[in-house]
């Protein structure tokens, strides 16, 4: 299955736990119902997935840790707020720059329209010799349509 598959998978499970529980929940309930759901739908979900932090010399920095990895290719962050904030942004980019992963997903239960945005780093190297450049780019940054009220 791949990234497109799963995040798909990711966004129709998100819209039914918000559909069944609602907004106003503290994130781990989200994360636990969204890990299960993943689980009993044959994906391999990873909670509080480790990410080491490391410097141009290769000293470590710190550890965080992404709420979840699903499936090894996809990185899930939730929130449970009134409604994505660019820290949250900056959150999941610098979750993929660690990881070294092109996926993520930003998933905020706490508004009362679920919000979810696919984010994909790329890397390219420009016309300077040797320069690695890396781009975030929305693959999908649009509230979920359907209104979910409880």
């Amino acid at each position: 299955m791949g990234p497109l598959q799963i995040t798909d998978a990711v966004r129709e499970t998100s819209f039914a736990i918000h559909k069944y529980h609602g907004p106003g929940h503290l994130e781990k309930i989200y994360e636990n119902a969204l890990a299960n759901r993943l689980r009993k739908a044959g994906h391999k979900v990873q909670q509080q997935f480790p990410l080491t932090v490391y410097d141009e010399d290769e000293a470590v920095l710190g550890e965080y840790y992404a709420d979840l990895l699903v499936d090894e290719i996809l990185i899930v962050e939730l929130k449970a707020t009134k409604t994505i904030a660019p820290e949250h942004v900056a959150q999941v980019f610098g979750y993929l720059k660690s990881s070294g992963m092109e996926h993520g997903v930003l998933v905020n239960f706490g508004a009362p329209k679920l919000q979810i945005k696919k984010y994909i780093l790329t890397s390219y190297r420009d016309s300077s010799p040797g320069r690695l450049l890396t781009s975030l780019a929305i693959f999908a940054s649009s509230v979920v349509g359907l209104i979910c009220r409880s």
